[in-house]
């Protein structure tokens, strides 16, 4: 009994002389040594600042040769007040109106030339109901043609012949090849006579003496004196007077 006690004093007795030992420090002194001591990094310095890869990327240099401009060279867009919108307004329309004006009179002066170029054939001595659609009818020269007409706004060759008629008591269709089948067949052109209707199946005319007819033809060309060289092919004269 004595043994063990003895033993488990003993053990204790080492275990804290060993815990005493652990926990002192040795001090070493430069001159215990004989040299000196040097302390050195685990990590070597870092020299450079890291980026921050959250910030907006950002440059300030710009080419020299670069021309960037001024404010005096932007092409801002202007705006008109509503005094200057009314002013632009009027000024388009009266540059309208003259313009139409000016249409107008060059109208008149190339129906004028027109008249004055066209063969001129003498009605007055001539007498019958005939020669008073001729002399009717010749006052039209230098209308407008307008395609499917049959007034002096605007008529085609059919229209004219129709309207000129229809001052005279007379309705005739609306259609050359109809026109070329009225009244009274004329056996030639010697024969006719001013009032006369010269048509085929695709033009019709006013006979108006010495082989002219007065006669509505194109857009471009109106209401004028020709031949009756005017037709392509034959052509019927019909007496309705």
């Amino acid at each position: 009994m004595m043994n063990a006690k003895y033993i488990a004093s003993t053990l204790v007795t080492i275990a804290a002389a060993a815990a005493m030992f652990a926990c002192v420090t040795p001090t070493v002194n430069a001159a215990d040594m004989g040299t000196a001591v040097v302390s050195s990094r685990s990590f070597p310095k870092v020299t450079t600042v890291k980026k921050n890869i959250l910030a907006e990327s950002t440059a300030t240099s710009t080419d020299d040769n670069s021309s960037w401009g001024d404010v005096e060279s932007l092409d801002v867009p202007q705006t008109q007040s509503q005094a200057e919108k009314d002013a632009a307004a009027r000024k388009a329309a009266e540059e309208q109106a003259a313009a139409q004006a000016q249409a107008s009179q060059t109208q008149a002066a190339s129906r004028s030339a027109q008249r004055a170029a066209i063969p001129q054939v003498d009605l007055g001595s001539a007498t019958g109901s005939g020669a008073d659609v001729a002399r009717f009818a010749s006052q039209f020269s230098g209308y407008p043609y307008v395609y499917g007409g049959n007034t002096p706004s605007g008529w085609d060759c059919s229209g004219f012949v129709q309207y000129v008629y229809a001052q005279f008591g007379i309705s005739l269709p609306h259609s050359s090849g109809a026109q070329a089948g009225v009244g009274t067949a004329v056996g030639s052109l010697a024969q006719a006579q001013p009032g006369d209707i010269v048509a085929n199946g695709t033009h019709a005319a006013i006979y108006i003496g010495n082989g002219l007819v007065m006669n509505a033809l194109s857009p471009g060309l109106g209401t004028q004196v020709t031949s009756t060289s005017v037709f392509s092919g034959g052509y019927s004269i019909r007496r309705v007077l």
